[in-house]
């Protein structure tokens, strides 16, 4: 029982993020969201539908940058900590990435990356946004002079030969 029982142990422990890994990250959490599908509360389902999100998320950064993580050498036991933090719904882990991290970028895009200046849609029924509407609240927050300014300011850069705002000249024949 010696040499047998301690070679046995040891390739277990060497490798216990390959054995725990799946199991805290496939099987429990696909136990847990059957159980809470079959729940009246949905406190639970947001739990484990948030801790799906996040494990797509990490299986995606996985595979996108997984010649990089592979020199990594305690990925293996990282994303085994990270991902006992997301599960175990006492931590409350997939909420607080979810709502700290994933929500805000998903909920405000126009905040978080503002490329254009094109105001959000209040709700479902207000008129949809376009360039003129996103135009006149700009005159109206910043006054026509910013807006001229803010059009023409790129004007040597475009190659058309088109202006936005010259007056009453005409000068593209």
């Amino acid at each position: 029982m010696g040499s047998g029982t301690g070679s046995f142990l040891k390739v277990l422990l060497e490798n216990f993020d390959v054995l725990a890994g799946p199991v805290i990250s496939l099987v429990y959490p696909l136990y847990a969201s059957i159980r809470a599908i079959e729940t009246k509360s949905h406190v639970d389902d947001k739990q484990w539908l948030t801790y799906w999100i996040l494990y797509s998320m990490i299986t995606l950064f996985e595979l996108t940058f997984a010649k990089v993580i592979e020199w990594i050498p305690i990925w293996p036991f990282a994303k085994l900590i990270l991902t006992c933090w997301l599960v175990v719904p006492y931590f409350s882990g997939a909420a607080y990435v979810y709502e700290n991290f994933v929500r805000p970028f998903y909920a405000n895009p126009q905040e978080t990356i503002n490329i254009l200046y094109v105001p959000r849609k209040k709700d479902i029924f207000s008129k949809p946004d376009d360039v003129l509407s996103a135009a006149e609240k700009y005159i109206e927050e910043n006054g026509t002079y910013a807006f001229e300014k803010l059009i023409t300011k790129d004007k040597s850069r475009r190659s058309s030969g088109y202006t936005f705002f010259d007056g009453d000249r005409d000068d593209r024949y």
